[in-house]
């Protein structure tokens, strides 16, 4: 029963692994020519959306092994780094990848089309970097329960999963704007930056269920519920909005990193 926990991690990272093959294996180009006016056409290749159904996937069971580590009393320092590895292909090489195909997306709907130097997609794998240092830095802390050091990594690997699905569903005619590189650049920036810097937002922890000690958890639970009914994949980026919004009014105090670099046993991040 101790390694139950190890084979959900084990699990999110299968499913990652899986996400990077749909996303980069489409099975389709994503151009086209209309037969009518012999223009070109961008393509939205439909397994894209597929690989990022696997990332969410991979987070749900991310949320298991936390949950059975707890339960079963099988937090190891091994788990931790299990962990981490983990998140880092799922939440952060995956979702690179659709930065990087999504990037293509967009530079293919320009006047030089898929001529697009390979230098400007790059910045796409930041995004990646910015996981991997927010990882490393989540495994050098000593107390990561009440609140997190910069935002963890499967929330913003999840914000960037659902773009493939707000353009595949076609959300409120907003799917051009999903793979604008402008946008997406400054999304890439933003999301780095909330990462690895030292603000301190809102763990989504229970110690206990009162109301007085999680009053705005609650709240932003139930709100989130209400969006994903209304909204659907449109809602992830909106609850991450208020997951931020919420955190700057959260006084919780902020998390002790470890500068002998001594290992906490906590698995979920």
């Amino acid at each position: 029963m101790k390694q139950v926990p190890n084979l959900f991690t084990l699990l999110n990272l299968f499913f990652g692994c899986i996400a990077i093959v749909y996303i980069m294996q489409t099975n389709s180009g994503i151009m086209t020519i209309d037969e009518t006016t012999g223009s070109s056409i961008v393509v939205f290749p439909e397994r894209m959306a597929f690989g990022a159904l696997f990332i969410f996937f991979a987070a749900a069971v991310d949320f298991l092994d936390g949950f059975f580590a707890r339960m079963l009393k099988a937090s190891t320092d091994k788990g931790k780094q299990l962990d981490s590895l983990s998140d880092v292909v799922s939440f952060g090489v995956a979702p690179g990848m659709i930065l990087y195909q999504l990037l293509r997306l967009g530079y293919a709907e320009g006047t030089t089309g898929l001529e697009t130097s390979f230098a400007l997609l790059l910045p796409a794998f930041i995004f990646t970097c910015a996981v991997a240092w927010r990882l490393a830095k989540f495994n050098v802390s000593t107390n990561q329960t009440d609140s997190f050091l910069g935002v963890p990594s499967p929330a913003a690997g999840l914000v960037v999963a659902s773009f493939p699905l707000i353009i595949w569903y076609e959300y409120f005619g907003l799917q051009r704007y999903f793979i604008n590189p402008w946008l997406l650049y400054a999304v890439i920036v933003l999301l780095s930056f909330l990462m690895v810097c030292n603000r301190t937002f809102l763990a989504i922890k229970f110690k206990d269920f009162s109301f007085k000690n999680n009053l705005l958890k609650y709240i932003l639970i139930a709100i989130s519920l209400i969006l994903l009914v209304s909204m659907q994949w449109f809602a992830i980026p909106v609850i991450f909005v208020l997951y931020l919004i919420f955190s700057a009014f959260s006084k919780v105090p902020p998390p002790i990193v470890n500068s002998n670099n001594e290992k906490t046993l906590d698995v979920t991040v």
